[in-house]
């Protein structure tokens, strides 16, 4: 079964206000592993569960055609308002049936959201869908962050993990303890030869203080927290960013910090053969 946790339109507008966009020192790592396996001209690329589109338009200039699908109308609304991109398009769909011809798609790719799908049913189209010497990429990031600031970072951080902490209680029990373990799971489900397992990619975000907390509150752990315990959720907000300022010695939110976000990527090509199934 897939799960649908971000469908609402205050959470699809503060998806796509907050949220980290994959860095290109991050593309570049699936783009690399594809240069190496398959000549261009690159045709198409789908972008499964791409959400509001920021991994998305990532891909761009690298593909004739990009398409993000999602299972998300009020997602893809606020995909579809990123102008200047003539060769994205958006279009609504579930992860475990994709709607592409078998051999005909030159990378799939997710970005922090594999784990919401039915992965067994999901892994099965992806590999229907590629092309001989077509790649998989499935990205995702780690929820334990560091907050770096002046020479207070280890505090800063320590309160990042409380405030992930506080709505720990309301995470679904798809993901238990970490999302790692089933991206660690499908890795070795992949009935591809060639394959790699990418982990601790260390990306730095700056960000503003009250973006950090916007990022934080668009996690779906806290968004549930938030429909079941309003009064509840709003004070762990408030209390966070309360003493982020007091601990950095600041007053203004606007105040900018570096967000360590740690990344991992399981990377896949499918041989030229093309009658494999997982």
């Amino acid at each position: 079964m897939a799960y649908r946790l971000f469908e609402g339109k205050e959470h699809a507008s503060a998806y796509k206000k907050y949220r980290v966009s994959p860095t290109k020192e991050v593309l570049n790592l699936i783009l690399t592993y594809l240069e190496k396996r398959k000549e261009k001209p690159f045709l198409l690329a789908v972008d499964v569960g791409c959400g509001s589109g920021q991994g998305t338009i990532g891909l761009a200039p690298h593909f004739q055609k990009v398409v993000g699908i999602d299972v998300s109308e009020a997602q893809l609304e606020e995909a579809r308002r990123e102008p200047g991109f003539t060769n994205v398009s958006y279009r609504a769909g579930p992860a475990e049936l994709l709607p592409y011809e078998d051999g005909s798609v030159d990378l799939v790719t997710s970005m922090s959201a594999t784990h919401w799908f039915d992965t067994e049913k999901f892994l099965n189209e992806a590999v229907r869908i590629l092309k001989p010497r077509g790649c998989l990429a499935l990205l995702n990031y780690t929820q334990s962050m560091e907050i770096h600031y002046g020479a207070c970072s280890e505090q800063l951080t320590e309160i990042c993990k409380q405030m992930f902490d506080g709505f720990l209680p309301y995470r679904s029990l798809k993901l238990g303890a970490g999302s790692i373990h089933l991206y660690k799971d499908l890795f070795e489900a992949i009935p591809f030869p060639d394959k790699e397992w990418r982990d601790n990619i260390r990306v730095a975000f700056p960000m503003s203080v009250s973006s950090f907390i916007g990022f934080a509150e668009s996690f779906s752990g806290f968004q549930t927290f938030l429909s079941k315990d309003p009064e509840g959720a709003r004070a762990l907000s408030r209390g966070t960013q309360q003493s982020l300022l007091e601990t950095m010695g600041v007053t203004s939110p606007e105040t900018v910090v570096d967000v360590l976000v740690t990344y991992y990527c399981l990377l896949a090509c499918k041989p030229e053969r093309d009658d494999l199934r997982c």
